[in-house]
Order: structure tokens, then sequence, then C-alpha cells
């Protein structure tokens, strides 16, 4: 799945925001709030979430850790309780390197159409 890579400067971003992000559903951010004390949103009195950066940042982690390697919960949060900087460091080079990707082939197929 192709994430925006873009940073954004926007400081919070609602449970909505975020599930569409990463294409899941609202309950999952919900439940994974409660397994991982890393995702920390803000609520205010009617319990409605705002996810910082971070948060979003450390959902990512938990995507691509359950999602995209295939870890259990468990298994999960084992790795980012042992190594959260390496994990974070090979998400990262993972994300840039998909962007280059995307542009490269944004530049083939502009290339293809002058051919």
């Amino acid at each position: 799945m192709a994430l925006n890579t873009k940073k954004s400067f926007k400081l919070y971003y609602s449970i909505g925001e975020v599930a569409e992000k990463f294409g899941v559903n609202e309950s999952l951010l919900r439940y994974w709030e409660k397994e991982f004390d890393i995702i920390k949103p803000k609520k205010n009195l009617k319990g409605t979430r705002s996810y910082r950066n971070e948060d979003v940042e450390n959902i990512g982690l938990i995507y691509h850790l359950v999602k995209e390697k295939g870890l259990t919960l468990e298994g999960a949060k084992k790795k980012l309780k042992e190594n959260k900087d390496g994990v974070s460091k090979t998400h990262d080079v993972i994300t840039r390197l998909l962007a280059v990707k995307e542009d490269l082939l944004a530049m083939k197929n502009e290339l293809d159409l002058i051919d």
C-alpha cells in the first residue's frame, strides 16, 4: 500500500483521517490504541480522538509490522519494545524507497508518452 509520504504541517488528525490514510477501520485504530501504549491520542470531554503526528507515525510502524510484515500483535509489541528506533529507521527507508519508485515510474510513463 502506498501511503502519502509527504510530511504534513497539520497538528491534529481525526480518527477518520488516520483510518483513511492507512486504509483501515476506525475500530481497528481504537483496538490498537488499547493494545499499544505508544498510541496516545488526545480526547476531548465527548471522547473524540485527536491524533498528533507522533501518533500517526507510531500507527504507521504498527501498520508496517502487522499488515505489511505479517507479525502478530504480540510480535509487533515485542519488536517495538526491543528496537523501536531500528523499526522506525527501516520503515522510513522503505517509505522513501517507495516514494522514489513512484517518482521513477511516473517519469518512465512520461517518457513512454514521448516515444
